[in-house]
C-alpha cells in the first residue's frame, strides 16, 4: 500500500482531536483499520499528546474574539459613516431630474454598499481565521512528526548498542549535498537515512505539512538503492551538525537535535559547484520558511519539540542555525564547542 498523504494525516490528526463530521470520521476509521501506517500514526498521536490528559483545563482567552469584533464594528461604523456623508451630500445637491425615484435608489444603493462592505469585512476576516487554524494545524502535526524521528532515533540507538546511525566522513567532507547520490557525498542527511532504510522511519516523516516539500512514494526496493534521499526537498528539515556527525555520545536533554529547515541554506547551488555563504543582517533574523517566517518547531535531546519564535536558545543565547564567530560558509564547517549548536543544511 501506498503511503499516506498529507491530506489523510490531517484527517487522522483531526480525527484523534474530535474535529471531523461523522462522515470523516466513518472514513478515518476506516484508514485506521486498512493502513498500517495510519494505525501507528494514530498510535504514536495517542502517545505523543497523552500527556495533555494531565493538564488542567482553562478558559479559553477571548482576545482574539474581542479584537475580531472590534475591528468589524469599527469598519461597519466607518463605513456606515462615509455612505451616509456621501448619502446626505448628494440629496442635497441639485439634480435636473425631476422623478421621484431617485432619493429611493440612493437609498437603497446606500444600503447595498454597506451589506457589501461589511460582507467583505466578515469575508476577510473568516479567511484570516481559517488561515490561522490551518497553520496552527501544521505546526502541531510537525510537532508531531519531529517526535515520530525522535522515537525512531530512539529506537535504532537502542537495537545498536547505543551507536547513532552515522555515515564515515572524512574531516571537511561537504554536510550539504543533501540527494547527491555519489559515493564521494557525505551529506549530513545520510546519517538520517538510514533511518529509512533500516524501517525505523518513513520517508514522509522529514517532509513539514507547512512546507513545499515532495513526498516521495518510492518501494521498499527503491529506497534500499538511494544512499541519500532522493531529492533535497524529500526533506525539509535541519539537523545537528558536530564533529561527529550525530555523535557516538547517548542524547542529552540539552541538545538540540533537529528543527524546521534552515533559512540560510534554503537554496543551494548544484552539487558540481562549491556551496559559498556570506551572512548579512536579512539572513540572521529569518525564522524558518516551513511555517510562513513566524518561527519552528525545534526537536531537543529529551524528546520535547517547542515552538519557538526565535532562533536563539539558552543562556547564551546560541543561534540554531549559524556556527559562532563564522560569517562565510562553504559547506563544511563544524561548531568549536559542544555549547554551539549548529542545525543544517
Amino acid at each position: 500500500m501506498n503511503p499516506i498523504n498529507n491530506e489523510q494525516k490531517q484527517l487522522l490528526f483531526d480525527y484523534f482531536m474530535g474535529l471531523t463530521s461523522p462522515e470523516e470520521t466513518a472514513e478515518a476509521e476506516v484508514l485506521i483499520s486498512s493502513s498500517k501506517e495510519a494505525s501507528d500514526i494514530h498510535s504514536k498521536l495517542k502517545t505523543a499528546l497523552s500527556p495533555l490528559n494531565k493538564i488542567e483545563s482553562e478558559s479559553c482567552p477571548d482576545n482574539l474574539v474581542e479584537q475580531t469584533i472590534w475591528r468589524l464594528k469599527v469598519a461597519a461604523n466607518s463605513s456606515h459613516n462615509q455612505l451616509d456623508k456621501l448619502l446626505n451630500n448628494e440629496q442635497q445637491r441639485t439634480v435636473p431630474v425631476r422623478t421621484r425615484h431617485w432619493p429611493e435608489l440612493y437609498k437603497k444603493l446606500a444600503k447595498a454598499a454597506v451589506f457589501m462592505i461589511v460582507g467583505y469585512i466578515l469575508f476577510a476576516s473568516l479567511q484570516a481565521t481559517t488561515e490561522y487554524a490551518r497553520q496552527r494545524s501544521q505546526r502541531q502535526w510537525c510537532q508531531v512528526q519531529q517526535g515520530n524521528i525522535f522515537q525512531s532515533l530512539t529506537n535504532y540507538i537502542n537495537d545498536n548498542d547505543g551507536k547513532h546511525p552515522t555515515v564515515a566522513a572524512a574531516s571537511g567532507s561537504p554536510w550539504w549535498k543533501v540527494g547527491d547520490q555519489g559515493n564521494e557525498n557525505h551529506s549530513n542527511t545520510r546519517n538520517l537515512y538510514i533511518l529509512v532504510k533500516d524501517g525505523y522511519a518513513n520517508l514522509s516523516d522529514f517532509v513539514c505539512p507547512g512546507s513545499n516539500g515532495i513526498i516521495s512514494d518510492l518501494t521498499k526496493l527503491e529506497i534500499q538503492n538511494y544512499k541519500d534521499f532522493p531529492e533535497r526537498d524529500c526533506v525539509t528539515y535541519s539537523f545537528q551538525i558536530n564533529s561527529g556527525a550525530l555523535g557516538n555520545d547517548r542524547l542529552q536533554c540539552r541538545k538540540v537535535i533537529m528543527a524546521d529547515r534552515n533559512p540560510l541554506f534554503e537554496t543551494l547551488p548544484e552539487f558540481t559547484k562549491p556551496l559559498s555563504l556570506r551572512l548579512n543582517k536579512s539572513l540572521l533574523t529569518l525564522n524558518s520558511i516551513n511555517h510562513s517566517r513566524r518561527g519552528q518547531n525545534v526537536l531537543f535531546g529529551d524528546g520535547r519539540v517547542e515552538f519557538l519564535e526565535t532562533r536563539h536558545i539558552g543562556i547564551s543565547e546560541d543561534d540554531i542555525y549559524t556556527l559562532q564567530d563564522t560569517d562565510i560558509y562553504k559547506g563544511c564547517e563544524v561548531p568549536s564547542n559542544e555549547t554551539d549548536f549548529f542545525l543544517a543544511p
